[in-house]
């Protein structure tokens, strides 16, 4: 059949449902813009090409579909970088498409010229670019298959002097992959640790959500075993939080309860992760991975087994199946060795944790500093970050998604938020961009416009997604509700800095001139500022309702003390020691032209 590239590259996007593009208008795609409309196909003008591909990552996280990102050749895709690294390591399937100059000008140093296929070398499962017109369709739906197949970012490069042209092609048909079972050896090893044990544990990774059936495949064998469910750093949807078996998160200010039943675990399923490093660190002063336990990963990528820990049982496949493999095999009796003594013991574990983090107003100092006590007598009257969260729990509607950027204040957050069906935590993973609150929840909404969405950001991490406010304002964007801590600081890095360098403050304080609603009403958004508990209860309540049933974005400003969370990393930082010294007087004026 006879087709211009345009068309053909357009009519392969149809033919896999790619309905929604992210990113901003260029000369080197307007060909295929142009059909976008004509196609069915949304396209999303973001303000900032990187806020866009994290609304890509957050569209195709709470949907299971997959979304694409495009913008101009060179600064435009530069921009895209953090975005598509986060959704690397968030093992998000997104179409990448990066305009390219001109193939009779490539080289030359000429307008917006950068090497866009090494920029993203590590940062996609596969990358390919199209070396002649005739080949668009045949690349297009190799690069979707690809990302697909590994659950990731994949890229497609095109020259802009590819487009306008006709060729003649036949658009090839969408390739599926079937899921691993897993290695019928291994599983039925795991069966028979699983059915000897006698404190199982099971671990439960983002491979659980983003497998079909993961979640209730694991509840099934949890429940067969009666083994507590923990699950991994940021992924507090990969289980029931409702369900008696549900332990909360490991990792950086994470369950207690989970921690101090892992720690006792004799063998350890750890279902769809990758063990990564944040989901076994030390939490609350505890050393709680079980050295002892026998140890069954399961990952879609060999790759990660045995990475991080030590492994007996490593299993390549779909968290679903695996699990489902699993549980047929088990014994009879599996579980029924101190069945009755777990069960009282989960609960009781559970109910402890509960009542402490529901008394836990403020942050503790280490010895020998005192940051924390000086913030709270500095602003007496005003919330900890602690009691702006259990404010939030207090009004956030059970079916919401929300999402989470990083920061001091979202991490103290994490223990709590649970929920009743995965693809609800939208947290940014272990890139760790700053900036992925609201534009992860926007492209959330755009996918699931009758669900209630929530960001939460920091307001260091929100400067840098502040011009998305004003794009989603306009009428066709859907309405929003984000809620901005505000405490005039980089929490995490000053945090760092009364540990180690002697509350020297560098380059950590913020403008207290600036006002973020103040902004967002600037936007012809509504913007509202908390400064009580009972204020941002009421606050949130408020701008759900207008979220759901007038179709209003409003950014809640929610102002908190500066007291401080527990440092990210214990482990990588050092007081430094000063050994030649150093001085102002050493400072050699340049001379200028």
């Amino acid at each position: 059949m006879k087709m211009t590239t345009e068309e053909a590259f357009v009519k392969v996007l149809q033919k896999h449902g790619i309905e929604h593009v992210f990113g901003i208008i260029g000369s080197a795609f307007m060909p295929i813009s142009d059909i976008f409309p004509q196609a069915g196909i949304t396209f999303w003008d973001c303000a900032h090409e990187g806020s866009g591909g994290m609304m890509a990552d957050g569209y195709t996280r709470a949907t299971g579909k997959m979304s694409m990102m495009i913008a101009q050749n060179g600064p435009g895709i530069t921009n895209f970088v953090t975005a598509v690294k986060t959704a690397y390591w968030n093992h998000t399937p997104l179409l990448l498409v990066t305009p390219q100059a001109a193939n009779k000008t490539v080289g030359q140093g000429g307008f917006q010229e950068v090497e866009q296929m090494a920029l993203f070398q590590d940062m996609v499962a596969y990358q390919e670019e199209v070396r002649d017109p005739s080949r668009v369709a045949e690349v297009l739906a190799r690069v979707i298959a690809q990302a697909k197949r590994h659950s990731a970012p994949a890229q497609i490069n095109i020259p802009r002097d590819v487009w306008t042209q006709v060729i003649d092609i036949t658009l090839p048909e969408p390739v599926e992959f079937e899921a691993s079972s897993g290695g019928t050896d291994s599983v039925a090893q795991a069966a028979a640790l699983l059915s000897e044990a006698k404190n199982p544990v099971m671990l439960n990774g983002a491979g659980v959500v983003l497998s079909k059936g993961g979640i209730d495949a694991s509840m099934a064998l949890a429940e067969k075993l009666d083994a507590p469910v923990c699950v991994g750093y940021q992924h507090n949807d990969a289980f029931p939080g409702s369900h008696p078996l549900f332990a909360g998160p490991l990792g950086y200010n994470g369950s207690k309860a989970a921690m101090e039943l892992i720690k006792d675990a004799d063998v350890v399923l750890a279902l769809g992760t990758r063990l990564n490093p944040f989901s076994t660190l030390p939490g609350y002063g505890m050393e709680y991975w079980p050295t002892d336990a026998k140890i069954i990963q399961v990952d879609i990528n060999p790759n990660r087994i045995g990475l991080t820990k030590k492994v007996d049982v490593g299993i390549v496949g779909d968290a679903a199946k695996v699990a489902t493999g699993i549980l047929t095999q088990l014994a009879e009796a599996a579980g029924d060795a101190g069945r009755d003594a777990r069960k009282s013991h989960i609960a009781k574990t559970k109910s402890a944790w509960a009542q402490q983090l529901s008394s836990m107003d403020h942050e503790d100092d280490d010895p020998g500093t005192t940051w924390n006590e000086r913030a709270r007598a500095d602003k007496p009257e005003w919330m900890s970050p602690r009691m702006a969260w259990r404010a939030i729990q207090s009004a956030l509607p059970r079916e919401a998604i929300i999402s989470s950027d990083i920061g001091n204040n979202c991490a103290i957050g994490n223990a709590y938020p649970d929920f009743d069906a995965g693809r609800k935590y939208l947290a940014p993973g272990l890139f760790g961009p700053c900036g992925y609150g609201l534009p992860s929840v926007i492209g959330a909404k755009i996918g699931c416009p009758d669900v209630p969405v929530v960001g939460f950001s920091g307001d260091g991490a929100f400067g840098i997604a502040v011009t998305e406010l004003t794009a989603i304002g306009r009428e066709e964007w859907p309405a929003v509700t984000q809620v901005v801590f505000r405490n005039y600081q980089w929490g995490a890095e000053k945090r760092n800095s009364t540990l180690w360098y002697d509350d020297n403050f560098v380059g950590t304080e913020l403008d207290t001139q600036v006002s973020y609603a103040g902004i967002a009403q600037a936007c012809g958004l509504q913007g509202v500022v908390a400064r009580t508990m009972e204020e941002l209860t009421a606050a949130l309540n408020k701008a759900v309702e207008d979220q759901m049933t007038h179709g209003k974005t409003t950014l809640i400003e929610a102002m908190i003390n500066q007291e401080l969370g527990e440092p990210f990393r214990r482990d990588a930082m050092k007081k430094p020691v000063a050994v030649a010294g150093i001085d102002p007087a050493d400072m050699v004026p340049q001379q200028g032209h």
